[in-house]
Order: structure tokens, then C-alpha cells, then sequence
């Protein structure tokens, strides 16, 4: 259980100095804008519109009621498949793990597409 603990902390940790360091090849920073906090109305989808997002290829997820299309991310998610477990429903518990980063709390912004209905 331990090593388990140690090995996806390891991943975790690998991801994001892979992710880092792809930025710094790829020149200057540039300046990525988030939709999570815009002031524009969110485009709302139901449970049955995000399930229909559930392959490698098409990849959504919900965390915290907040819908996530992750589909770029998929072949770069330092955990393998893991990401895919939930593809097309809700990763709050698996996103809010240990063996995530805090980098992944910045990142996830990058990918949001919309709420989830209530």
C-alpha cells in the first residue's frame, strides 16, 4: 500500500516537472486565460450531455459541478488511464487525491467548458 502511495506520489511529481518543462522549451511564457472566472453566463450541460464524452478521444469530467473537457490532456496524464476511470462523470474524489500536485488546482482551469445542471 505504501509503495503504491510512493509510486503514484512519484508520477504525480514526474507530470508536473514534465509539464514544466515543456513550457520553458517552447519560448516565452505565454499568457493562458482561463474560462472558469470569466464574467460571461456559462454554458450549462446535463449528466446525460457529459456521459456522451466518456472515450480517450473525447474525454469530459466534472469536478465540484463544474464540467471539464479534458481530451488534450489525456496521452500527457502522468497517472496513465487512470484519468479515463471517470471519463464522462464526476472526478471530484479522484482529482482531489493525494497523488495530485497543487499545480493540478491552476491547470484543471485551462480545460473547463461549463456547470453541470442542478
Amino acid at each position: 500500500m505504501v509503495i503504491v502511495a510512493v509510486a503514484l506520489v512519484f508520477c504525480a511529481v514526474l507530470g508536473v516537472f514534465v509539464l514544466l518543462s515543456r513550457d520553458r522549451k517552447s519560448g516565452p511564457a505565454k499568457s493562458v486565460h482561463s474560462n472558469a472566472n470569466n464574467n460571461k453566463a456559462s454554458k450549462i450541460y446535463s449528466k446525460a450531455e457529459v456521459f456522451l464524452h466518456n472515450k480517450r478521444t473525447d474525454c469530459w469530467i466534472i469536478i465540484k459541478n463544474k464540467v471539464y473537457d479534458v481530451t488534450s490532456y489525456v496521452e500527457e496524464h502522468p497517472g496513465g488511464d487512470a484519468i479515463l476511470d471517470h471519463a464522462g462523470d464526476d472526478s471530484t474524489k479522484g482529482f482531489y487525491g493525494p497523488q495530485h500536485a497543487t499545480r493540478v488546482l491552476d491547470m484543471i482551469d485551462d480545460f473547463y467548458v461549463g456547470d453541470l445542471e442542478q
